[in-house]
């Protein structure tokens, strides 16, 4: 399935920056019994629904007739979001000293939910400050870290 959302980036991420935005993310999933495709994407000072619309509208075609997913599937441009799950090296370098939160598969110190700041990332392991506490783990250990936007 990798595959299919390189493919998809690789088309994308021309179109997408020549609208002003960045690509953030593709995945293709199956939830409900369908297939979803999803280029996430992000701007400074937000993502309107008309560049998702343009976006949208530009990439159609383009997978039309590069034809990278063999199934049907359904075809979403969205934002990333505030609370946009962090997964490469590079989104954890952009949010470092962000609040975030770690889910991890099993509990560590009775918890598998830590909130806390970003403060160190370094070949997969993430370290997150909790109040005076700095809790690290490796990247076996984490289920998903998101960015977490309080009010």
């Amino acid at each position: 399935m990798s595959k299919i959302t390189e493919q998809v980036a690789a088309l994308a991420q021309p179109v997408v920056e020549e609208e002003g935005c960045s690509l953030w993310d593709v995945e293709y999933v199956r939830e409900a019994g369908e297939w979803y495709l999803r280029v996430y994407i992000d701007k400074e000072g937000g993502v309107s629904i008309d560049d998702c619309e343009r976006i949208s509208r530009r990439l159609d075609p383009l997978l039309d007739e590069a034809d990278p997913v063999p199934e049907s599937y359904v075809f979403e441009v969205g934002s990333a979001g505030a609370e946009r799950e962090l997964k490469r090296p590079r989104d954890f370098e952009q949010f470092m000293g962000s609040d975030v939160q770690v889910r991890l598969y099993q509990p560590v110190g009775g918890s598998k939910v830590y909130d806390g700041v970003l403060t160190g990332y370094e070949d997969g392991r993430v370290t997150v400050t909790v109040g005076k506490a700095e809790h690290s783990f490796d990247k076996a250990q984490v289920a998903q870290v998101r960015l977490r936007v309080s009010f």
